[in-house]
């Protein structure tokens, strides 16, 4: 390598061709004259025959060293410069690379590459070998081949194809490769080892940095201080809401983090942010959310942190299942303490939707779980109703009681004996019974018994073969108390005591809260345990990659388990979607992992740096970037000389082209003048929704996107004919044209000008009218910025919409004016005048509508909305038409109110 100062050049060899630029120059001096068209008579073949001296024609001297140049600049990029070259690599033995490609390296894998290929071009330029080791294991758990040095160029492609992997490294394992290295002898010389860390840290991580220490000079290149690898923990379920928890390596700085929920079609339903402090390494995060928008959640991940371990995976297990309650017993109903619902509903309301009503009611609605409490035997449509829902994979979970233990029906798991077995009475035990540790093939295996916990009344079961399968709780007797039966696709459990604590205490003990989410678990075909059926194994479906996206999965990713522990993440099970579309289980990396934490000190004498602080430049891209474009003009000029770039036909009309070309000019003021009038025609002609443009591409996207589908609306509901959405500019484009302006609030739109202040005024002194969104959800503070947009205007007093307003009325009925939040006053003017048919020139609020009407190309929803969901979407779209009818059509509707006192009137 050539050094320069501050520049120098890989293959300095190739700068030797620049001694044959005096060559070149001479080479180039000519040019061949252009060709010439010459009529031939052959009467005038004689004569001229004494030939003229002619003087070859020679290249433009500012041709010629642009030509130079542009050969200069190719030699140059040959010759490799680089721009603040590094130092030479220590010692004169070979590169070794360390490489951490787990699931911590992915938030920063376009660095680490890049630092990759560098330092094997140094290798390369010292003619050194390279050893690449990598520490995350081969994906299907293969064992990886021994490290062997190679030349760079093959080090450079073993580099590219290195990717990051979805669980965590092995640098034990590591540590006995380099180890292996020094005792087979494969390092020749004093090496240089440079490890890539991505910033985790682990038992093995000292002793491999002291290991590489001992192989010659070593560094650590690392960027967890200015970006700390994250580790997200799979949410915890509280009510409506889902708590996340966030975990990070480093806790020396503030660290913003934002959680994005979304739905499996890529849908957002919540993002929120969480601010970690000095010295806090966990902080939990609490999204709520309604039913609808939590059952369609199948991500939670960390905003701009691209690794497996920053996003969860969520399943059946994150959803909140309704449950139907149906009670045989009406007399506890004015009694709460004495209702079997009343303990139900207690022990359910905390983890799930709790519906009450009949059973016909509830069938009519999507149920995962339906309770029948002390209800004896079903009608026959009845009956046949809920096989069928059981039968498509819906729960049917039965308590017994007076009338189940007199008139049982089918749809129980197993055969009853009339009557029940009663503390004291002829099938009766002489004190109450406990129950045995639950069996390891039921649902509830794992949940401790209380000794407290005892059983006064059951109804028995009819001994049959089978009924220790179907059994999955019994009494310290040997007795049933718990049975179930597959029935389809769904479950039918029979709990052989009362839901309230007329025959068992069992309702008042937190064991049955955790016997009832067991029995929740299994609906949707997700078992939640053990249960029957959970050792069958899960096929792979869709895979998490090094970078936290899902793909189609691998030839060496295997089954898991049903029953499989939530730590069996690793290369021959991935994390990802196991299953099928009936049973589908999330496997997530963040519960495999025992903690996060940093790196930690290193060994004296290591150096250790950041990726980006390398300094080195490579020129040669640019130099050749530069030489192509000098070639391009060139090829121009040379066309030019030749007289080929503009043809002959032209160059005899030049006069004629030359006065077309400034008629055109001279014309262009005239042109631009009638496209504008045909602008303006257009949208007099047919009526345009339109927004104000704010500068800030997100929010005027929105604002098109909102518009757009409000327009759709309006064409399908009213007899509103809306032609398109336009964006205006109040500085430059004529507002009259449109009957109504949407102005989303952003924080990124400077004060109007005088121009943009008058242009506004006159259209609210003409009759428009302007919706002034604050978006106050999204755009905190936007009360603030409207008051300095607004500055210069001509705002008449607001106030709140009286409840018998006509923008109430003017197409449907409305109580409220929701957006994509809610909770914001809808301010008019005070005092309505009769200019304008009583229209409000300004409409004020700040529930970000368009957000709520925006849809995709697909007419989709492109925005959750909360709290209301896709009914509060609904009534924002009726906002959004009586907003239209009220600017177009004005207070007809007031009117109508008072028809009688017209009519009255007119009759005087």
């Amino acid at each position: 390598m050539l050094g320069l100062g501050p520049i120098a050049f890989a293959a300095p060899w190739v700068l030797t061709a620049l001694a044959a630029l005096p060559a070149l120059w001479w080479l180039l001096r000519l040019t061949p004259p252009a060709a010439k068209r010459v009529r031939f008579p052959a009467l005038l073949l004689l004569r001229g025959l004494i030939v003229a001296e002619e003087t070859p024609a020679r290249t433009p001297w500012w041709l010629l060293a642009l030509r130079l140049l542009l050969t200069g600049l190719v030699v140059l990029a040959l010759a490799g410069p680089l721009l603040n070259p590094r130092a030479a690599l220590p010692g004169a033995g070979p590169l070794l690379l360390v490489v951490d490609n787990g699931w911590a390296s992915g938030r920063d894998w376009p660095a680490r590459r890049q630092a990759m290929e560098a330092l094997i071009a140094q290798a390369e330029r010292q003619s050194r070998p390279v050893i690449l080791l990598p520490t995350a294991p081969l994906p299907g758990g293969e064992a990886r081949p021994p490290a062997l040095a190679v030349p760079a160029a093959e080090a450079r492609r073993l580099a590219q194809a290195l990717e990051p992997l979805p669980w965590p490294t092995d640098r034990a394992a590591t540590l006995a490769s380099v180890r292996a290295l020094t005792a087979q002898g494969a390092i020749q010389g004093t090496a240089h080892a440079v490890w890539l860390a991505d910033g985790v840290g682990d038992r093995s991580a000292r002793a491999l940095a002291e290991s590489l220490q001992r192989l010659g000079a070593a560094e650590i290149l690392d960027d967890s201080a200015d970006k700390p690898p994250h580790l997200l923990l799979p949410p915890a379920t509280e009510g409506n809401a889902l708590v996340a928890r966030v975990l990070r390596a480093d806790a020396a700085r503030p660290d913003p983090v934002t959680l994005r929920l979304s739905a499996a079609d890529g849908r957002l339903l919540a993002r929120e942010t969480l601010v970690m402090e000095v010295g806090q390494k966990a902080r939990d995060l609490r999204l709520d959310l309604p039913t609808e928008l939590r059952n369609d959640a199948a991500s939670l991940r960390i905003e701009g942190d691209t690794t497996a371990g920053a996003t969860v995976l969520l399943d059946e297990r994150w959803r909140r299942r309704p449950v139907g309650l149906v009670s045989g017993r009406p007399e506890g109903e004015s009694q709460p303490l004495l209702s079997d619902l009343h303990y139900l509903d207690r022990a359910l309301s905390p983890y799930t939707e709790v519906r009450r009503g009949t059973t016909a009611e509830l069938l009519k609605r999507d149920l995962a779980v339906l309770v029948l409490s002390d209800v004896g035997a079903l009608t026959g449509v009845e009956a046949q109703s809920v096989d069928g829902w059981v039968r498509k994979g819906g729960v049917l979970l039965r308590f017994a009681g007076p009338r189940l233990a007199q008139h049982a029906d089918s749809l129980i798991p197993v055969r009853l004996r009339v009557g029940d077995r009663a503390l004291g009475g002829a099938l009766s035990w002489s004190e109450p019974a406990s129950l045995q540790p639950f069996p390891a093939k039921s649902p509830f295996d794992g949940l401790a018994v209380p000794p407290d916990v005892t059983v006064n009344r059951q109804v028995l079961a009819e001994p049959a073969l089978d009924l220790a399968e179907r059994t999955w709780a019994r009494l310290a007797d040997g007795t049933p108390l718990v049975t179930s039966e597959r029935r389809g696709d769904g479950w039918l459990v029979l709990v052989h005591t009362t839901a309230s604590p007329d025959w068992s205490n069992l309702p008042l003990s937190g064991l049955f809260v955790d016997m009832l989410r067991r029995v929740l678990a299994l609906s949707g075909g997700v078992a939640g345990g053990s249960g029957a059926g959970g050792g069958a194994a899960l096929e792979p479906v869709s895979l998490l990659d090094g970078t936290g996206r899902l793909v189609a999965p691998t030839a060496t990713a295997f089954p898991i388990p049903g029953n499989a522990a939530a730590d069996i993440v690793g290369p021959r099970h991935p994390p990802g979607f196991y299953g099928g579309e009936e049973r589908r289980r999330a496997v997530n990396l963040s519960p495999a992992i025992a903690g996060l934490e940093p790196l930690g000190p290193l060994p004296t004498g290591v150096a250790r740096s950041g990726y980006g602080g390398r300094g080195e430049l490579a020129l040669k891209p640019a130099l050749l970037a530069a030489a192509l474009a000098l070639l391009t003009v060139d090829l121009v000029i040379a066309l030019a000389l030749r007289g080929l770039l503009i043809p002959a036909a032209w160059r005899r009309r030049g006069g004629a082209v030359a006065g077309l070309l400034l008629a055109l000019a001279l014309l262009m003021p005239d042109v631009a003048r009638a496209l504008e009038i045909d602008q303006a025609v257009k949208v007099t002609a047919e009526t345009h929704l339109a927004h104000v443009l704010t500068g800030d591409g997100a929010v005027d996207d929105t604002a098109r996107a909102g518009l757009e589908g409000l327009a759709a609306a309006l064409n399908l509901r009213t007899a509103v004919d809306a032609m398109g959405v336009v964006g205006v500019d109040p500085e430059r484009d004529e507002l009259a044209f449109y009957p109504l302006l949407y102005w989303p609030v952003s924080d990124r739109q400077g004060s109007l000008s005088d121009a943009a202040r008058s242009r506004v005024n006159a259209y609210l002194r003409g009759g428009g009218a302007i919706l002034f969104d604050t978006r106050d959800q999204a755009a905190g503070g936007g009360s603030r910025v409207l008051q300095r947009l607004v500055d210069g205007l001509d705002i008449p007093p607001l106030a709140p919409v009286p409840p018998d307003h006509v923008l109430r009325k003017s197409f449907y009925l409305l109580q409220d004016f929701p957006g994509r939040s809610t909770g914001s006053d809808l301010w008019i003017e005070a005092r309505e005048g009769r200019g304008n048919d009583g229209v409000s020139p300004v409409v004020i609020g700040g529930n970000d509508w368009a957000s709520a009407w925006a849809v995709n190309r697909n007419g989709q929803p492109m925005f959750a909305v909360v709290p209301g969901g896709e009914r509060q979407r609904e009534t924002a779209y009726r906002f959004g038409v009586n907003l239209v009818m009220y600017a177009l059509t004005g207070n007809y509707k007031a009117d109508q109110v008072h028809v009688p006192a017209i009519l009255e009137r007119l009759g005087q």
